[in-house]
């Protein structure tokens, strides 16, 4: 009887759990087989130019060539020669035709037609599923429709009465700037809005220098994710907005910009400040126009809109002509363009991932030893917190951030790393060197590369964002997913499972190490004066609340900030690792208060950058903002000075004098604070921020502990780390391969 019961209960069992096991085994040699077809996916090749074109041409899957050589296209001739001389024929085929318009015609309707069967095979695999099920449902679908049919919004006036309406319309909430003479009529179609009963939608705040203007509208649309607008002459003035629009474009921050221009159907001033703004912009903006027909402003704001929110966002210019801007919008045309404030949706929805992605980076994940992921400024534009929050807590996984991705992961959470906020060599790049897989969310190349890509080497690299990605010889990631971040992420929470195989041991050593180092440094408790760039940083972090917004202006310091300030929600570190400008610290504090009006809003200067554009004190003060500005004072460029010291060469050139920062702001009729000791800082701080007004803190600072930071000390402890983390790799491996061992015995 016993004999029976083992054969029928107890040998099926273990017979079950051990074809659960091998089976288990089976789909881990599966998915490290698609892992290294990805991981090699690179293709190694040699030869002239037109070799390799050759070669990449294929590599593509481009079957045909068609068109007429000529004695330019020889090399590439020989190459093509080649190509269908070689044993199994050419992959390219080469049709000579006997005109190059036949053979665009060619190329074009060859692809066509491939989209054309795509198309039909889609149609084939769907079917009408539903009709009206129900009369309640018509009615319901009629309503919509009729409220989608009938969002146009009717509209009078002259050129910028329309302008004015159709950016309220589209939700636009401020505009910055400085008004000139060409302006005059948008001014007056903004005080007439201001007028109105229930007062304006959108609102003027003038300030000192257009490019302070053009940071504040970049911050509003970092925040929020929907433009504002900023406003000037022409000429100089225009001009002016330059290093700002640079900044909105590699930064990702949505925002419009306005500029008049003198009479374009009748001048009698010449070329007097007159510039080819349009041509100017036009590499520094995703759109940039001049609006020749006042019937036509409607419809340029509504694409402008729609061009500086479609991702990757950025700013888009609006030229308006003096005489342009006074003319009327005919009746006919008198309408605001269908509008988001009326659609039922709302603003536009975004693309999705296609399923087939998620598949295979799901496997690819699970076939990883050591996944990685690695957040950046994408992620940070848009509400993914939530839902990374929950892939990391579910599955285990442990993540590392780009600058400018700080926040997207609150770094309290187990699972954070650290910050990518050198180039390399850190204690965080431990980490990424030994990740066999890199989930690579919200990446772009504007943005400092977090790591360097080598060719059918670990780590491979799986590109989650919402466009494609911008291939060069160090970034080329082997899995592409393009669509929305969020819910790619949630997709991607839903089906990962965490695997008894992934070694997060080495992470969690990269991540013990930091702690140590960066939030238990002596430096940041050190009573040294002038007081350490460390000790700013963990003051700061002890004084500021959670939900508080730091905006950082550019230099040393933001290295400290982004290694060692623990941000605690998305977008409350404000820092620039794409343009990396000076002078935009105090305006973006500025916007931010105006975003956020009850949150703690602080920035952080080095003294050449606030110098820059320190005249925004006064319009601080018209708008009656608290905000606290840190001016770090050492009377020097201490960004190139470091610099220039690590190559060996003297700080020629790098050295300025100071004012008195709180006699200067004084001056303005705003809080001066001098700090004469380390202790005093936070006291000060913490008063600056609970007293309302605008508050300028003079902080002597030094950076020679950074120097002996990340000079001295840090490339011991990157090499010390390796060493233990390679040793703890090795024995995880040995101990895998064991266990393979022991399920084929």
């Amino acid at each position: 009887m016993l004999g029976l019961h083992l054969r029928r209960a107890i040998a099926p069992a273990a017979l079950h759990h051990g074809f659960a096991r091998a089976r288990g085994m089976n789909e881990l040699v599966e998915g490290r087989k698609m892992f290294r077809e990805y991981l090699e996916s690179s293709l190694p090749t040699e030869g002239r130019c037109t070799d390799v074109l050759v070669s990449s041409l294929e590599a593509e899957n481009v079957e045909w060539m068609f068109g007429i050589p000529g004695e330019e296209n020889l090399d590439l001739l020989d190459s093509l020669a080649k190509s269908h001389r070689r044993q199994g024929g050419a992959k390219m085929k080469l049709v000579v035709t006997r005109h190059e318009q036949a053979a665009g015609f060619m190329a074009a309707v060859a692809d066509n037609c491939r989209m054309l069967g795509r198309h039909f095979r889609g149609i084939a695999s769907t079917s009408l599923r539903r009709g009206y099920a129900t009369v309640s449902d018509t009615i319901e679908g009629r309503k919509m429709f009729q409220q989608y049919l009938q969002t146009s919004l009717p509209t009078e006036g002259r050129c910028t009465d329309v302008l004015v309406s159709s950016l309220e319309a589209e939700n636009v909430e401020w505009m910055f700037g400085i008004p000139g003479e060409e302006n005059l009529d948008l001014l007056d179609s903004l005080a007439k809005s201001h007028r109105r009963q229930g007062g304006a939608k959108m609102k003027l705040v003038v300030t000192r220098h257009e490019q302070a203007a053009g940071f504040m509208a970049a911050t509003v649309g970092r925040l929020t994710g929907h433009p504002a607008a900023c406003l000037s002459t022409l000429g100089p003035g225009a001009t002016n907005f330059s290093t700002a629009l640079a900044y909105g474009f590699l930064g990702g921050f949505p925002m419009i910009c306005i500029t008049g221009q003198k009479p374009i159907r009748h001048s009698k001033q010449g070329a007097f400040q007159i510039l080819d703004v349009v041509g100017h912009f036009s590499e520094i903006t995703k759109m940039t126009k001049s609006v020749d027909d006042p019937d036509l402003i409607s419809p340029a704001v509504r694409n402008a809109i729609l061009t500086s929110r479609e991702e990757k966002p950025g700013p888009v210019h609006l030229e308006i002509a003096e005489d342009i801007a006074a003319l009327p919008v005919h009746k006919e045309a008198g309408w605001i363009f269908p509008c988001p404030t009326r659609s039922p949706i709302g603003r536009g929805r975004r693309p999705l991932v296609e399923p087939k992605a998620i598949d295979h980076a799901v496997a690819l994940i699970h076939s990883a030893k050591r996944p990685l992921i690695c957040i950046a400024a994408g992620a940070n534009r848009k509400r993914t917190q939530n839902a990374m929050k929950v892939l990391m807590q579910k599955t285990g996984l442990m993540a590392v951030c780009t600058q400018m991705g700080k926040g997207v992961v609150s770094e309290d959470n187990p699972g954070y790393i650290g910050c990518t906020a050198l180039s390399d060599n850190d204690l965080v790049h431990v980490a990424i060197k030994n990740a066999d897989l890199i989930i690579n969310v919200g990446h772009d190349i504007s943005e400092k590369p977090p790591f360097i890509m080598e060719h059918n080497k670990p780590p491979l690299v799986i590109h989650l964002n919402f466009t494609r990605p911008n291939v060069d010889p160090v970034y080329f990631p082997h899995l592409v997913m393009v669509g929305d971040i969020s819910e790619a992420v949630w997709q991607l929470a839903a089906r990962i499972r965490a695997q008894s195989h992934w070694n997060f041991g080495p992470f969690q050593l990269v991540k013990d190490r930091s702690v140590q180092m960066l939030w238990n440094s002596p430096y940041a408790t050190s009573d040294a004066w002038p007081m350490t760039v460390q000790r700013l940083v963990a003051d700061v972090r002890k004084v500021m609340p959670a939900d508080g917004i730091v905006s950082l202006d550019n230099g040393m310091y933001k290295i400290w900030f982004a290694r060692q300030y623990k941000t605690l929600q998305p977008n409350t570190l404000l820092l620039d690792n794409a343009l990396a400008t000076m002078g935009a610290g105090l305006p973006c504090a500025m916007a931010a208060k105006l975003v956020f009006p009850e949150r703690v809003s602080l920035a952080v200067c080095g003294d050449g950058g606030f110098m820059m554009n320190s005249q925004e004190i006064e319009t601080a003060l018209r708008l009656k903002q608290h905000i606290v500005c840190i001016v770090l004072n050492n009377k020097s460029y201490g960004m190139i000075a470091w610099k220039a010291h690590s190559m060996g060469m003297d700080d020629f050139g790098l050295e300025y004098g100071n004012p008195d920062f709180a006699l200067y702001a004084r001056s303005y009729g705003a809080i001066g604070h001098n700090v004469t000791a380390p202790g005093e800082f936070e006291t000060i701080l913490r008063k600056a921020i609970e007293e309302p007004g605008v508050h300028i803190i003079d902080l002597p600072i030094t950076y020679e502990s950074s120097d002996a930071a990340l000079h001295d000390e840090l490339p011991k402890e990157v090499a010390t780390l390796q060493e233990a983390v390679g040793k703890m790799i090795a024995e995880h491996d040995a101990a895998l391969a064991a266990m393979a061992d022991d399920l084929r015995d």
